[in-house]
């Protein structure tokens, strides 16, 4: 009926300390246990005890009551006094059924007390029951108080009676009054069928001892083989099972008739007649076992609830470290990120004005070719005056040179126009929030696009929204004129090379809901869906291959974006369009401010 820490134990070969002078007695229990597969090792006094227990460690320790210099209530509490050794469990034996000695043994340290004329095999089970009661436990002082319930047999009333009349002596305390004045918690019940049901014997409350009384009958040997089935679920589930003890008949004790209940599962077993101070000391001892051991369970339920604490608090301060190197390493990225999307604006407005200066080429070049030519009439009108007197042709030259030279002048502030707006469109930081005039703004725009745009493509502004605009440059140097550029690309598709292309672009804004809208319209062939949701992807283009960048529409995204605005594609169907057209709406939230009207604005 042994649990698994009694296989286990039985398989590596318990090993045993047997401390008696007497070397009869020794060579008698060493030949009991030895033939029990126990591993013995014999010594005669308490020092050589103690030097064997430390080098061997051993399971258990077997002591007579009788020592030659030290004595066994010594060794015992020696052995109590170390932690090393103090979870031992002792048998201690003794010739003399004495009640002082036992008391004394008890006291001392000792977990059971055994007469040495005990049937071997009572020896023999009261060891394995110590095994039971759960080594390498700590002994502490200052536990709860114990839960003793004692079990009595069910009697009628006339015995009842008889057994009031036995006890009822006025100078021998009950055993339960006896455990109730040394502070334990005693409560009597009278044995049933049903009282090994229920959820007494287990849980916070459950007792930490039975004391049973025992007849010797096949009844009393089921009822403990029940119990132990009932401790070994206990056990199963994680609990600490509670301690029994029998009080049998005295002739039957002294007979092979006890072996059974050690088979059975009980934890000690004494004789009727056993002197009521020793019993409740064995009691106590069996109560306190059983409270040190669920006082280890709680520590070690402790300590295991403290390493799992500790270790998620090192997990935690491990992801914390990895969290903070993993940040670490995202700002450097995203750094690096920004820089290289700087990069790419840049290369993209750069790759822009290659595009755009040789449609401005012609529009320097126009004012240029007659400023010179301009310069030629003036050094002629500058000739003849030097050689004529009339005054008259005086008066007709100088004008003629005024005239020439106030062309001159309209040419090269158109010029100067020009490479001024280049100069602003070519800036680099455009991230800034700053007060733009649209309408001045579109209009740079277009005459930086109209090269591409041509003479024969319409151009139609409905300008509804506020003029000024706090907002990012970008949103008209990058966005709206990338978004232009692509409608003028699709107006020219299908045209030959030389050729004029023709069709309508039609631009407007509006306030509405809160939002700064603009859109942008053509009557080209429009977009299909399978190309809409892919336009703003970085480096994606319909265009010949060495014709296009692929980024122009992905900076009008990013641009929206740092906005928190958005940009959508839809049909156009232009009034009178040659085609479905489409159709780019760019809107972003504004809102009042003492300035004028803001959008909101981060980095694109």
């Amino acid at each position: 009926m042994g649990d698994d820490l009694i296989a286990s134990a039985e398989i590596a070969r318990i090993r045993v300390v047997l401390v008696d002078p007497i070397q009869a007695d020794a060579q008698h229990i060493d030949s009991v246990l030895r033939q029990h597969e126990f591993d013995v090792t014999s010594v005669t006094n308490g020092e050589e005890a103690l030097a064997a227990i430390a080098e061997d460690r051993p399971d258990l320790v077997v002591m007579a009551s009788a020592l030659v210099g030290m004595t066994s209530s010594q060794l015992a509490r020696s052995m109590h006094l170390d932690p090393n050794t103090r979870s031992i469990p002792i048998l201690m034996l003794t010739g003399d059924a004495s009640s002082v000695l036992e008391r004394e043994g008890l006291q001392s340290g000792a977990d059971a007390y055994i007469s040495k004329s005990a049937h071997p095999d009572v020896m023999v089970l009261r060891l394995r029951a110590l095994l039971r009661e759960g080594p390498d436990l700590p002994r502490g002082d200052g536990l709860r108080k114990a839960r003793i319930v004692i079990v009595q047999l069910p009697v009628d009333d006339d015995e009842g009676a008889e057994l009031s009349e036995e006890t009822s002596a006025p100078s021998s305390p009950s055993l339960g009054e006896l455990l109730w004045r040394d502070g334990h918690t005693v409560t009597t019940i009278e044995r049933s069928d049903n009282l090994i049901e229920g959820s007494w014997l287990q849980g916070a409350d459950s007792p930490d001892c039975l004391v049973l009384e025992l007849q010797g009958h096949q009844e009393d040997l089921k009822f403990c083989q029940l119990l132990d089935v009932r401790r070994q679920a206990v056990l199963s589930a994680g609990g600490v099972p509670f301690r029994t003890l029998g009080i049998i008949d005295a002739a039957r004790f002294r007979d092979q008739s006890s072996v059974g209940f050690f088979e059975g599962g009980i934890d000690d077993l004494v004789p009727s007649d056993i002197a009521r101070e020793a019993l409740a000391m064995r009691i106590r001892t069996l109560a306190q076992r059983r409270m040190a051991q669920d006082d280890f369970r709680q520590q070690e339920i402790e300590r295991q609830q403290s390493a799992l604490i500790l270790e998620a608090a090192r997990g935690k301060a491990e992801m914390a470290e990895a969290l903070a190197q993993a940040n670490m390493e995202l700002a450097r990225a995203n750094d690096q990120l920004i820089q290289t999307q700087a990069k790419l604006v840049q290369t993209a407005k750069m790759a822009s004005l290659g595009e755009l200066v040789a449609g401005i080429a012609h529009e320097i070049n126009n004012p240029l070719a007659f400023t010179i030519a301009h310069a030629d009439t003036v050094a002629r009108v500058i000739v003849g005056l030097e050689h004529t007197q009339d005054q008259e042709d005086t008066r007709r030259l100088r004008n003629k040179a005024t005239k020439r030279l106030e062309s001159m002048k309209v040419g090269l502030q158109r010029i100067q126009s020009l490479v001024q707006r280049l100069r602003r469109f070519s800036h680099l930081d455009e991230g800034a929030l700053q007060v733009i005039d649209v309408p001045a703004a579109l209009g740079t725009v277009l005459d930086l696009l109209a090269h591409k745009i041509g003479h024969g493509i319409v151009v139609e502004k409905e300008l509804e929204a506020p003029a000024k605009l706090i907002c990012q440059a970008a949103f008209l140097n990058q966005a709206v004129m990338n978004v232009i550029s692509n409608a003028a690309d699709a107006l020219r598709e299908g045209v030959e090379e030389g050729a004029v292309a023709s069709g309508r672009i039609s631009i407007g804004s509006r306030l509405h809901a809160g939002r700064y809208e603009m859109w942008v319209k053509d009557d080209g062939p429009g977009l299909p869906e399978d190309i809409r949701v892919r336009v703003f992807d970085p480096f994606f283009t319909t265009k010949p291959v060495g014709t296009g960048t692929g980024l122009g529409l992905a900076i009008a995204y990013s641009v929206m974006q740092a906005h928190n605005g958005t940009i959508d594609i839809e049909d156009a169907h232009l009034p009178d369009g040659r085609g479905v057209g489409a159709c780019f709406r760019l809107s972003m939230p504004v809102h009042e401010t003492q300035e004028g009207l803001s959008a909101e604005g981060r980095t694109a």
